[in-house]
């Protein structure tokens, strides 16, 4: 089983066409080949009436959707919280701007039975019409740049949960963590899913803005992040 965990701030206007995506998805007929576990962090848009709607067409494919709901702990805290209440064998971390193409769980899946030496599966995506191709796992590069997405299918065993304590580049954190453990990721070199732009992405910026605008407030807040990480995880500190 694959457990698809959504934390959600907010986001209840997004929420429904993610759901859709999952609803779409390959393994979706299949008996239980999917659990989806939503966890409310402390939203106040309305998210409770969104989820209810959704629930009711869930239950009729016999698809288990488990909503919980927290105070407001971030989304580190949210995660974990959905992990506590998944039971898959694999697990998924999903926010709500995600839409998934209709194999991407299914090839997710494959990739991880075909490549047993792996831990998790990732693939390209895109971030609105911008393509994100990343690259094949490369122990080297992850610990010189982040560039492995937390919308990525891992191995339940080897999940060592979120730094609560880190605000950015919690997927970088987590993939270094598992590094550290000798786990590796297999790639798979298609764009598999798409984030809505507006949603958690939304601080952005072209790749030239960290060499010529290093003023941004986003270009600053992304390099403290970037130190942080590197002297979690003992990585000399970018010159």
């Amino acid at each position: 089983m694959i457990s698809v965990i959504i934390p959600v701030y907010n986001m209840a206007d997004k929420l429904a066409r993610c759901l859709k995506s999952i609803r779409e998805q390959t393994l979706y007929a299949v008996p239980g080949a999917l659990e989806v576990i939503i966890v409310n962090d402390g939203s106040k848009d309305g998210i409770d009436q969104a989820v209810k709607r959704e629930s009711y067409i869930f239950n009729e494919k016999n698809v288990p959707l488990k909503y919980v709901s927290q105070d407001n702990q971030g989304a580190n805290a949210a995660r974990n919280r959905g992990f506590s209440e998944s039971s898959g064998e694999f697990i998924i971390f999903c926010d709500a701007d995600v839409i998934m193409r209709p194999d991407m769980l299914d090839k997710m899946k494959s990739a991880l039975l075909t490549n047993p030496s792996s831990s998790y599966a990732y693939s390209s995506f895109f971030w609105g019409a911008k393509k994100f191709r990343l690259w094949a796992f490369d122990a080297e590069r992850l610990k010189q740049m982040p560039y492995i997405t937390t919308t990525s299918l891992v191995r339940r065993e080897y999940f060592p949960g979120f730094d609560e304590n880190l605000k950015r580049l919690q997927d970088w954190d987590l993939w270094l963590t598992m590094l550290e453990q000798g786990c590796v990721g297999v790639w798979i070199d298609e764009p598999l899913f798409k984030i809505i732009t507006g949603g958690t992405m939304s601080d952005w910026v072209p790749k030239a803005a960290y060499k010529f605008l290093p003023f941004l407030p986003q270009v600053k807040k992304y390099k403290d992040a970037v130190e942080i990480v590197r002297k979690k995880h003992g990585l000399d500190p970018r010159p």
